[in-house]
């Protein structure tokens, strides 16, 4: 267990890095990698039911202790980020499958990094751990109508299928890991440490399986679509901290906001634009899990080296494990 934690912490710091290295070789020959997109929902799968099992009855007891800043992160996280994934896309006239691409990121739920850049960043993982879990459970209703609502005049939007495969990939493997942890649990707890590893390699995949398949797009428009979703990405950090303090929430439920706001589950997002739409809107997506693993590390590691007030600290541990 000792070396599977230190490999889990080597990958987890080198993330960034890996999954950049593996988008590089799936864009040099593409060829060799562009049939793995049929894996694509499976993967996401995986990591889903690898999120539920990490989860605990405690992680939701937040929403009935203070229910005001879960609502309002959770609000922020499906109004900030849909929006801006769309003005982005229009104000650099972006192709109607890459802006698709871009709403998708949006109203996908959180992240399921983003907890560990909340840890890092001394905020309310908590708080953290309770928005990716309600977004996650609110994304089979609310992802395919914003989708809808976005992007429908962009191109033809079928909200009954995103729906099926929301619940699919993302609802049944969650509470099927809930499930598993409640009633197996020093089976599962086993196997934590090595949850990490697996999201990793699945993302990885997932990276390497767009950007194969849909190479020829990304050379001739790539440096527009990184300018988009690092916008994307660092005004959705912006806004989540601004809306936690016109709000006056304690800093750390600001960092935790900030940081579930601009970090997206960009797989989810991928998996959806391919099965529904074309790996050329999944391009986005697959550009974001690269680059807010880059950028939530950089701000973690900022915001780890500023103090938090003594009497804001958060009271809870840090209990959620997950790539």
């Amino acid at each position: 267990m000792h070396r599977i934690r230190t490999i889990s912490a080597f990958i987890g710091r080198w993330f960034a890095l890996i999954v950049l290295a593996a988008g590089g070789l799936a864009l040099v020959t593409p060829d060799t990698f562009s049939g793995l997109t049929v894996a694509i929902p499976w993967l996401l799968s995986i990591i889903m039911l690898g999120m539920g099992m990490t989860l605990r009855p405690v992680d939701f007891a937040i929403v009935a202790r203070r229910p005001w800043p879960l609502l309002l992160g959770v609000a922020a996280q499906y109004l900030v980020m849909p929006l801006l994934g769309l003005g982005i896309a229009v104000a650099l006239d972006l192709s109607p499958l890459l802006t698709a691409g871009m709403i998708l990121v949006g109203a996908s739920p959180g992240g399921t990094s983003s907890n560990v850049m909340v840890y890092l960043s001394k905020g309310d993982t908590a708080l953290s751990v309770a928005m990716t879990t309600v977004s996650t459970l609110l994304a089979p209703i609310l992802t395919p109508m914003l989708v809808l609502v976005l992007a429908g005049e962009f191109l033809a939007v079928d909200p009954g299928a995103l729906f099926i495969s929301i619940l699919k990939i993302v609802l049944a493997p969650v509470l099927a890991g809930l499930l598993l942890r409640m009633l197996l649990p020093r089976l599962v707890e086993k196997f934590l440490d090595v949850l990490p590893l697996v999201s990793v390699a699945s993302i990885t995949v997932v990276v390497m399986a767009v950007v194969a398949a849909s190479s020829s797009t990304l050379l001739s428009v790539g440096i527009l679509v990184v300018v988009a979703v690092v916008l994307h990405n660092s005004l959705g950090y912006t806004l989540g901290y601004l809306i936690g303090r016109i709000f006056k929430l304690p800093i750390a439920s600001r960092r935790a906001i900030s940081i579930e706001v601009g970090m997206q589950n960009s797989g989810l997002a991928a998996a959806l634009a391919v099965a529904h739409f074309n790996p050329v809107a999944a391009l986005p997506a697959a550009i974001f899990s690269v680059w807010h693993n880059v950028s939530g590390s950089l701000l973690a590691s900022y915001w780890s080296r500023k103090s938090v007030p003594v009497a804001e600290t958060p009271a809870s541990e840090f209990s959620h494990t997950s790539a």
